[in-house]
């Protein structure tokens, strides 16, 4: 298969701002939603995120290929008093890009670093791809400091080949190929366009376009986003990987005092999948399981305003 053709396989697969960094723990205020930016200095580089108000934390992860940025049009929406933070994952948006093999757990140790630097305890965490699965990771290893989990968008459960279709098995087996992913991904920057065209459904500005390509000038920037395609876990690799999901699936089952709540959109792949739904119905104690309608994969793009309020409502009936 070309790599041309791979990309086209991809279309039918998947449904320059970059502001100065503030000096390590200065905030930057901004009138607009009133928004603080910090650095902080984790392991050997240092991660950014968005602040907004104060309050008990509740922290959103974002996915492959975005960054904090996803979150804009949520945090500012959400009317539950609380401190609200969006970090950048690392090697991602405007986080540090150290040498790195940005393998799962390799992110699982930065955001380590930078859950211990802020010392936050009793959080709600927010997130989607694998965003959800590293709040679920944090979770599952941290749960005396933990008041609940919100997933979306996400894998709750090991992945296999034979539930994808023939076009999409080629193509994810192209980026684990080494050498083809290379050139897909750090050469030709192909995988954020077709990501945001067909994750995203309404309309994305070409600023906020731009603020997504911005991190990835050049084929080094780029490995996050290669890497995270090749951490998918599918037919037992990686084993690593398989068994963190194993891990988070244990403790959704076996943690009934901790609230969670799953969103879920149109469509049947992912977390959406209705054998999946019925899975976390029937196996997960203490889940709300909230439908919001339609929206991509990049769903905090599409459904904003519904992924707030359902989260407000939750924390009312379930949290608070």
């Amino acid at each position: 298969m070309k790599v041309t053709d791979i990309w086209s396989a991809a279309a039918l697969l998947l449904a320059c701002h970059n502001p100065t960094l503030p000096t390590p723990g200065a905030p930057v205020s901004s009138v607009q939603n009133e928004v603080s930016i910090h650095r902080t200095e984790v392991l050997d580089t240092f991660l950014v995120h968005r602040e907004y108000r104060a309050g008990a934390p509740i922290v959103f992860l974002h996915g492959n290929p975005v960054s904090s940025h996803v979150w804009r049009k949520v945090i500012p929406t959400i009317e539950t008093p609380a401190r609200l933070l969006a970090p950048d994952l690392v090697g991602m948006g405007e986080s540090g890009k150290p040498e790195s093999a940005y393998r799962f757990q390799d992110h699982a140790r930065y955001l380590d670093a930078w859950f211990a630097a802020h010392d936050l305890r009793d959080v709600i965490l927010v997130g989607y791809d694998w965003g959800a699965v590293l709040a679920l990771d944090w979770a599952a290893r941290n749960p005396d400091r933990v008041r609940g989990v919100v997933f979306f968008e996400t894998f709750l459960r090991p992945l296999r080949w034979s539930e994808y279709p023939p076009k999409g098995a080629e193509l994810f087996r192209a980026l684990r190929t080494p050498g083809v992913g290379e050139v897909l991904v750090l050469e030709q920057n192909g995988f954020l366009a077709p990501s945001l065209q067909h994750g995203v459904q309404t309309h994305l500005a070409e600023s906020d376009r731009e603020r997504y390509y911005a991190p990835y000038p050049d084929p080094p920037s780029r490995r996050p986003l290669l890497q995270w395609t090749r951490e998918l876990p599918i037919d037992g690799e990686p084993a690593d990987v398989v068994a963190v999901l194993d891990r988070n699936a244990a403790w959704l089952a076996g943690s009934p005092a901790i609230p969670k709540l799953l969103l879920t959109f149109d469509g049947g792949r992912l977390s959406n999948a209705p054998d999946v739904v019925e899975w976390a119905r029937t196996t997960v104690p203490a889940l709300d399981v909230v439908h919001l309608g339609a929206a991509g994969h990049h769903a905090p793009e599409d459904a904003p305003e519904a992924i707030a309020r359902a989260i407000d409502a939750w924390l009312a009936r379930r949290v608070r």
